[in-house]
């Protein structure tokens, strides 16, 4: 019986991915996607999940799109088709309104790098490297390059989309990238850190910090305070909010779990 490709796991609020194809590197096939896509859906709908770590097995985190699999089918639609499954994809990280953590473990190549990059956090093993390595094989990271564009300097981004070269994890922490650099055997702790610390902030806050914080980068600075502003107003009228600020001015610890 064939393993699942996504494996999920989860625990005091914490839903973990799994990406379940180690001994291939994790590429995102067809079929690896399609998984994600599901795992996503799921997870959106799931007032359960506060917090989403996205793993891998094996030694690598993901070695981007299945190229043994892309030259099977050399058509113009059907490459069309498959990019825009992952543009798709990358855009529910970004869409879901909890917090999605790279727990990245291994190399991160490609649309693998792309999905590091896609995610709200990433913490990586200091083993880990990172390339938009593409052109190597004359397929140009294009769309590695939107995620890439929007978390590392445009110059460093040029660099490694040019020269498909590939960075350690201490440069893509310096570059911005990654959050977090440790070692392998720290990995876990790191990522349960980053995970306590957003449990213990409201989730409708969280959401909606969330979905603004993506709009707003996409605007010019008018309209993205006009809509920040019209966040925290509504924020503001929720009931976390205002136990929020109440604890606040009178010097105690808010009651946020009877809310």
């Amino acid at each position: 019986m064939e393993q699942p490709y996504v494996l999920r796991s989860d625990e005091g609020g914490v839903a973990t991915l799994t990406l379940n194809r180690g001994e291939r590197f994790n590429p995102l096939s067809e079929e690896m996607m399609a998984a994600l896509q599901a795992a996503f859906k799921d997870i959106a709908q799931d007032e359960g999940v506060r917090v989403v770590v996205l793993a891998a097995a094996g030694k690598a985190f993901c070695a981007g799109h299945d190229l043994k699999q892309m030259v099977q089918t050399p058509e113009a639609e059907y490459y069309k088709t498959l990019f825009q499954q992952c543009s798709k994809l990358m855009l529910q990280v970004q869409q879901l309104p909890q917090p999605v953590i790279a727990r990245v473990q291994g190399v991160a190549t490609a649309a693998g790098c792309q999905l590091v990059a896609m995610c709200d956090l990433a913490v990586a093993a200091v083993e880990a490297r990172f390339a938009v390595s593409g052109v190597n094989v004359g397929l140009f990271c294009s769309t590695p390059a939107v995620a890439l564009s929007r978390n590392v300097p445009r110059k460093q981004a040029m660099e490694m989309l040019l020269t498909g070269d590939f960075i350690d994890a201490q440069t893509a922490l310096q570059r911005g990238l990654v959050n977090r650099v440790v070692a392998a055997e720290e990995l876990d702790v790191e990522v349960a850190r980053l995970v306590a610390s957003i449990l213990a902030k409201p989730a409708v806050a969280i959401a909606m910090g969330k979905q603004l914080f993506y709009k707003q980068l996409e605007m010019g600075i008018t309209a993205g305070y006009q809509l920040a502003g019209q966040t925290m107003a509504c924020n503001m009228m929720e009931e976390t909010a205002q136990e929020g600020v109440q604890a606040f001015v009178e010097k105690r610890a808010p009651g946020w779990k009877k809310i």
